[in-house]
């Protein structure tokens, strides 16, 4: 209960807290001291009061006391061990139902489009091919392709064979090959919201038992870290569960690119490593939408990138590398995948 003020005996020294009167009649500075602070406790009650009746932060249209006032809550009685690096997730990084709502939409077009993927990939065709048929899928459900002109990338999609680790350029010189492993990535913006997502594909549905078994546990990493991905948990679970796994089986991770936030923009707070600690990082809280995406090399974690477009990754060792991804959100009870 908030102190409340007696008005009427104040130049009598009286001052009620709750049912207790005190009197500091013979001590002016001392009642003074006590009426300022319980006028103090008063009016930051009353504020509280009126800020849970007011719309909450996050942009729900909702009253505070009903939509996150329990989350900030919480929050604020979490403790932070800065020298792990656990940090408080920033509040625009937190996304309302409707926003929620329209990642998941343009995750739809970004499935489709990754479905017309899987039926078009096959020994001969051309991965220009592929990338215009995926802009046409996307900008006939009314979305646009993300990829395209994106700080000067000059394709729809991303599409990466064998020892390219991502952001393979599509051309009409590039074939592929039975036994290719590919990686096609793709990210739709859809009434302004991004969903992002790769699989992995074996060309002529062989190739040999090492390139088999590095996309099968790269997929396993993927769901290893989309596992550890729970809220009130840390940012360094999902890279904790991510490397585990492929070093148990013998692989590297690459740590020079990584997962992101994304929702709002293609690219958003926070970075997703997918090596590294638990409890460390960064906390995930319900509402927050992010990609698990390893890069997994058959050898070394080293990479180069093309000199001459600036924008392929390679293995440095000309190894095999493989990659899958999926766009989740952090829920009140684990996750939800918004694109895959």
């Amino acid at each position: 209960m908030p102190p409340a003020l007696d008005w009427k005996n104040l130049t009598r020294g009286g001052i009620l807290f709750g049912k207790k009167r005190f009197y500091k009649s013979g001590n002016r500075l001392i009642m003074v001291a006590c009426v300022i602070r319980g006028a103090k406790y008063w009016f930051a009650w009353r504020i509280e009061a009126m800020m849970r009746n007011e719309l909450c932060w996050c942009g729900s249209g909702k009253k505070y006391k009903k939509c996150h006032a329990d989350f900030d809550e919480r929050l604020s009685e979490m403790k932070f061990d800065f020298m792990r690096g656990q940090v408080r997730p920033p509040k625009k990084l937190i996304n309302n139902a409707e926003d929620i709502a329209k990642v998941r939409a343009s995750g739809v077009v970004n499935d489709g489009t990754l479905d017309l993927m899987a039926e078009l990939v096959r020994p001969g065709i051309d991965t220009e091919s592929l990338d215009a048929a995926a802009a046409e899928y996307i900008r006939s459900h009314g979305g646009i392709p993300a990829c395209l002109h994106y700080e000067g990338y000059p394709k729809n999609v991303c599409i990466s064979i064998n020892d390219v680790v991502c952001h393979g350029i599509p051309s009409k010189q590039t074939i592929l090959k039975e036994g290719d492993i590919v990686n096609i990535d793709i990210t739709t913006i859809l009434d302004g919201y991004y969903a992002d997502a790769s699989r992995m594909f074996i060309v002529g549905g062989h190739t040999t038992p090492e390139a088999e078994k590095l996309v099968r546990v790269t997929r396993e990493c993927m769901e290893r870290g989309i596992e550890a991905a729970r809220p009130w948990h840390f940012l360094g679970d999902i890279g904790a569960a991510c490397g585990a796994h492929a070093r148990e089986n013998g692989y590297s991770v690459v740590t020079a690119l990584g997962g992101h936030g994304v929702g709002k923009d293609f690219h958003l707070e926070p970075f997703v490593p997918h090596t590294g600690k638990k409890d460390t990082g960064m906390l995930l809280v319900p509402g927050m939408i992010l990609t698990v995406e390893p890069m997994i090399n058959a050898g070394k974690s080293a990479v180069v990138t093309d000199r001459k477009d600036g924008w392929t990754v390679r293995t440095k060792d000309k190894t095999l590398s493989a990659q899958w991804e999926k766009t989740i959100l952090i829920t009140e009870t684990g996750t939800e995948v918004l694109s895959s």
